[in-house]
């Protein structure tokens, strides 16, 4: 029985909140006027590099980290994002580096778990590292988060999109936040009239799912939305879902909101084809990869849209140029991940050659001109044309929407 599967497309339900910039397909920045704040930081951080400069050929590198889950069942987030930061770096080198330094990469799994995120973290800091693209999923990135902010270490994290990822002045991100996304959802959901009757399936044990949920019930009362139905699990509980599911269905449930990731949604599908029962799902951005999981019928994701800052079809330079590098590369198709990640090494560079900082600055000091420059800088890239950041380390660029036809994914107008 083949299911019809909806995710938020944030491009409408987000303009009063997001500013969508037009900018060409190439990778570029753009240094705007700082604010009085930053504009002080900025110039501080500046002369601390112009005073102590050395030259290029010094031997010193930019030595930037990666964290994520590179083993388990989260693999698919973790190694899309050091794969698409890879890409970059290496495009980065071969153009002459960061203010002629080259970047040293290096990566670490944390299984996405937060006490291994952590051990990660000292590892590479062991290592060196001097700023980190990182981590990748929520919990982690949270746990790391207070250690970068300690230590003062300048943090981009691609996808990390629970509020407390960002919390840090230290840290910045690519992607949107979750209550952006909850919101979204059910704006989207009322305004296209796709249904009255929610029933809401999410789990309660992680910060993702519950933070995009509460959100989500808050904006469905403005919306005209009644849930009929909250039913949680958590990671103990994500295999079986037949409760869940029967009293949804016994609620009358037009529509099943799915606020988690891929693996156990595409449980939730398969379950509910068993039980013959065919209402509307409606999932967010951790549904990036359900056409990749194992034993997975695919057939039941058709139809499947999907916000995602990143459409792998599209046709201009950049993407074709990622895509087809990507696919040389490690013989896949590049979801929204890798793309995060590659906009947040080229984040990176910008701030540091609008700060025309050094890698032979404390990381400290790096992390300071970082910041003052990460609310200054706009860049095209391939998740979004004139990307700015805020202070509070927020993003502020148009999101897009695909669906999946005959098993692959479709841009969206």
């Amino acid at each position: 029985m083949k299911k019809r599967f909806f995710s938020l497309a944030l491009a409408a339900a987000m303009a009063a909140s997001l500013t969508a910039c037009g900018g060409s397909g190439d990778t570029a920045t753009t240094t705007q006027a700082p604010t009085a704040d930053a504009a002080g930081t900025e110039s501080t951080a500046a002369s601390a590099a112009e005073t102590e400069a050395p030259t290029a050929d010094a031997g010193a590198t930019w030595k930037i980290g990666a964290i994520g889950p590179l083993t388990g069942g989260a693999a698919i987030y973790g190694n899309a994002v050091v794969n698409g930061a890879q890409i970059a770096v290496d495009e980065i080198n071969a153009a002459g580096g960061i203010n002629g330094f080259q970047i040293e990469y290096m990566s670490a799994d944390d299984e996405h778990d937060a006490e291994k995120a952590v051990n990660a973290y000292n590892s590479l800091k062991d290592k060196g590292m001097q700023l980190l693209v990182g981590t990748t999923t929520s919990n982690p990135c949270i746990a790391v988060a207070d250690k970068t902010a300690a230590d003062n270490m300048f943090q981009l994290t691609p996808s990390g999109s629970a509020v407390e990822c960002a919390a840090n002045p230290n840290v910045f991100r690519v992607c949107f936040s979750d209550p952006d996304q909850g919101a979204a959802s059910a704006k989207y959901i009322g305004e296209h009239k796709l249904a009255t009757k929610i029933a809401v399936i999410y789990d309660s044990s992680d910060v993702y799912s519950s933070g995009i949920y509460a959100k989500f019930a808050a904006e469905a009362a403005n919306q005209g939305l009644e849930i009929v139905a909250e039913e949680a699990f958590t990671a103990d509980t994500n295999k079986d879902f037949t409760t869940q599911l029967q009293k949804a269905k016994d609620a009358g449930a037009e529509l099943v909101f799915l606020p988690f990731y891929y693996t156990e949604a595409a449980l939730v599908l398969t379950q509910a084809n068993t039980m013959g029962w065919d209402p509307l799902f409606f999932g967010c951005d951790g549904m990036d990869g359900i056409l990749g999981v194992k034993n997975f019928d695919t057939s039941l994701a058709e139809g499947l849209m999907l916000l995602t800052p990143f459409a792998a079809d599209a046709e201009d330079d950049l993407t074709v140029s990622f895509v087809t590098t990507y696919k040389e590369k490690y013989g896949d198709i590049p979801n929204q991940f890798a793309a995060d990640s590659y906009d947040a090494v080229y984040a990176i560079k910008a701030a540091l050659e609008d700060a025309n900082a050094n890698p032979e600055m404390s990381v400290s000091d790096i992390c300071e001109a970082a910041k003052a420059s990460m609310v200054k800088i706009s860049v095209d890239g391939l998740t979004g044309a004139g990307m700015t950041w805020n202070a509070e380390g927020e993003p502020s660029k148009e999101p897009k929407a695909v669906k999946i036809e005959g098993g692959a994914y479709v841009s969206m107008e």
